[in-house]
């Protein structure tokens, strides 16, 4: 009995013992974390759920992702830091993102709900370090296919897509109402990184690389043509942007044209040259587009057709011009309208075939030759010459040729004209009656060789005409020399060979019995007149 109560108090007084020690012990802990300073708060970024993404960044450098956050941040643009990634993956359904991180550290913590209701973000700042958490983050994931045979088919055509654009030769990026690139292809970003002179990692949104937007407020605008100057070049770049409207956002590609402007400029600075080449040309000159309305003239045809250069900078149409140039009297005055109408048409089609050519008297006394081309593109042009000067030297010296033969032809002596090369150039009428040959008609077509031959069938034979044909065909120094030939029907010739100007050579035939009987018919009276007395035998003789 006694023992038993001993035993007892000796078990109350170590349950005492312990309890003292223990109160003691926890009041020693309380006063030693009262006086350690507090430690740093750090966060782990799996939520205890595990269905959240949720990021942790130090100075915009990740440190920590759940695996469905590094997931998405895998499916941004690889030529982005993971800080300007995750704005650009997260923007698209948090329009309000960027400008609330730039916020973060005034306002340490805030939460965005995207435009379904349905996602949230949130965002705490604590000590240097940004916690993003995207709340129902599951839903995203609910939305791809359970089926991982789909799921691959679906991320290896997204690769395709993306590598598509990426090596696309153009530039393609997407720009917000208020003109920042909120997305981009692989040829902006790498002409992007060309432009920037500063080194570094890029931001977000993208740096603009155009210092005019490419599209204005009309949708309808048609491609506006912009340009860049790269560092390492001074000639700059050129691109044709085009624009496509998508709700609030603007799809813009930029198509590279340094070829297209280089032509340009080739083709302006042709055109230039060919403006000068022309303004200096006497010939007029009109071109009608395919419309048929004037694009291009000189100033020549201000000269030639009176018109205004006023009226052919309107570009006239061509019965518009045709009809100023009748009105002004520098085009033939047509009978009738409607038959200059109809020529009119005739006109236009036989230029446009290229077999356009006629000339025009005008009243005042000019003349004007007017010739019809084809030009590419259906377009037609017109050549106006002043050909009065021309016309009046070809009438004038048409009237010397015409004296001319007609002096010659009054000689009784038959000429014949030869060329260096020999051939026939000019005869007389006698010439034709002497040898029976109408060389006025065939003056082109009879040589040295064959008059010779026609000369030499109506004579006895003679080695005169041999050398005529060497005289005619000696390239040196030539005297006039003489011989006499007599002709089948007995009338001797006195022939002369003279020299001429040009190694021409002239060929002249006389009568020579002709001549004589000339003489006898003149010394014939003073023969009669010497007989003494005898009158009647006179008148016999005579």
């Amino acid at each position: 009995m006694v023992a038993s109560v001993m035993l007892d108090s000796l078990v109350t007084l170590i349950s005492l013992m312990t309890v003292t020690s223990l109160s003691t012990a926890m009041i020693a802990l309380g006063v030693m974390g009262a006086l350690q300073p507090a430690r740093r708060i750090t966060w782990t970024p799996f939520d205890k759920h595990g269905d959240n993404i949720v990021f942790l960044f130090r100075d915009r450098r990740l440190v920590d992702a759940t695996p469905d956050a590094r997931s998405l941040l895998e499916s941004g643009p690889g030529f982005l830091e993971d800080w300007a990634r995750v704005l650009s993956i997260l923007q698209a359904r948090f329009p309000d993102l960027p400008q609330a991180m730039a916020e973060l550290p005034a306002r340490q913590q805030f939460t965005l709900t995207d435009s379904s209701g349905g996602d949230q973000i949130e965002a705490e700042w604590r000590g240097g370090l940004v916690r993003l958490v995207l709340r129902d983050g599951a839903s995203v994931l609910d939305r791809i296919p359970h089926d991982r045979f789909s799921h691959s088919a679906q991320t290896d055509e997204l690769a395709t897509l993306r590598g598509v654009v990426d090596d696309a030769p153009m530039l393609v990026w997407k720009e917000s109402p208020d003109g920042a690139v909120r997305w981009a292809n692989g040829a902006y970003v790498d002409l992007v990184n060309r432009v920037r002179e500063q080194d570094g990692p890029l931001g977000w949104p993208l740096p603009r690389i155009f210092e005019h937007r490419p599209v204005g407020p009309d949708p309808a605008e048609p491609p506006r043509r912009l340009s860049i100057r790269l560092p390492e070049t001074e000639v700059p770049r050129w691109f044709d942007c085009y624009a496509e409207t998508r709700g609030e956002t603007t799809l813009v590609f930029a198509l590279p044209a340094d070829q297209l402007v280089k032509a340009e400029n080739t083709l302006r600075e042709f055109i230039q040259t060919l403006t000068k080449t022309f303004a200096h040309l006497p010939t007029g000159l009109a071109v009608f587009d395919r419309d048929r309305r004037l694009a291009l003239f000189n100033p020549a045809l201000t000269d030639l057709s009176a018109l205004e250069p006023l009226f052919l900078s309107g570009r006239p149409t061509l019965f518009e011009f045709l009809d100023r140039l009748r009105e002004k009297r520098r085009m033939p005055e047509p009978k009738d309208y409607k038959g200059w109408r109809k020529r009119i048409l005739e006109l236009e089609s036989a230029a446009a075939s290229g077999t356009h050519q006629e000339v025009w008297s005008l009243p005042g006394g000019q003349t004007y030759r007017i010739t019809g081309r084809p030009h590419p593109d259906g377009a037609i042009a017109f050549l106006f010459e002043d050909i009065s000067a021309e016309i009046s030297l070809t009438r004038r010296f048409r009237a010397e040729l015409e004296l001319g033969q007609a002096v010659v032809d009054s000689l009784d002596e038959a000429i014949a004209v030869f060329s260096s090369s020999g051939s026939l150039i000019l005869a007389n009428r006698a010439y034709e009656q002497l040898w029976q040959h109408e060389s006025l008609r065939t003056v082109n077509d009879v040589n040295v060789i064959e008059a010779t031959r026609i000369w030499r069938e109506r004579c006895d034979p003679s080695p005169i005409w041999g050398d005529l044909r060497d005289f005619v065909g000696d390239s040196g120094e030539r005297a006039e020399w003489t011989a006499e030939v007599s002709m089948l029907d007995g009338t001797m010739l006195s022939c002369r060979f003279t020299p001429l100007a040009g190694h021409a050579t002239l060929a002249g035939f006389t009568r020579l019995s002709s001549a004589m009987d000339e003489m006898d018919a003149m010394e014939l009276p003073e023969r009669t007149l010497a007989l003494p007395g005898n009158s009647s035998l006179a008148a016999a003789a005579s």
